[in-house]
């Protein structure tokens, strides 16, 4: 579907070429992962998405127990913080250790339209689900025409 057009490299081997260069110009630590991976000590991962009455923010987090989270919203601001103990073998020698340990704290903007006081947060399988309604006034509605 993608192959190469005689003359012309391929765009997936530019991306590469240009994320070489990007890890050479700022070294490995700023992405260790690649292009696409978190700065080290972000976590927990989020994920965000809204549709027209209501904003859902998914929060991975993963052998953290639900009640020490402190999650709060004010405005349309949510904060979400908490700590996160990785137990460690003393004795043992790592060569790559790549689960985050200690406290986080999480801030996300969320739309001017969001209500506060209308917010839900559900714990399943290491994932915190956040919903927050957004107010009816700012919502689309249908104007028909007599």
């Amino acid at each position: 579907m993608f192959g190469d057009i005689p003359g012309l490299a391929s765009p997936f081997a530019e991306l590469r070429r240009l994320e070489q260069e990007l890890d050479e110009m700022f070294g490995s630590t700023v992405w260790s992962g690649g292009i696409r991976s978190l700065p080290p000590g972000t976590f927990p991962a989020v994920n965000v998405g809204t549709t027209p009455d209501k904003v859902a923010v998914y929060l991975f987090a993963p052998g953290i127990d639900p009640k020490t989270l402190e999650i709060t919203l004010q405005q349309n601001l949510l904060s979400i913080s908490g700590r996160r103990e990785v137990p460690v073998e003393q004795n043992a020698t790592y060569y790559r250790k790549e689960r985050f340990s200690g406290e986080f704290r999480r801030v996300i903007s969320l739309p001017e339209d969001v209500e506060p006081d209308r917010v839900d947060a559900k714990y399943t399988d290491g994932v915190v689900q956040i919903t927050v309604q957004r107010r009816a006034a700012a919502q689309p509605r249908q104007i028909e025409i007599h």
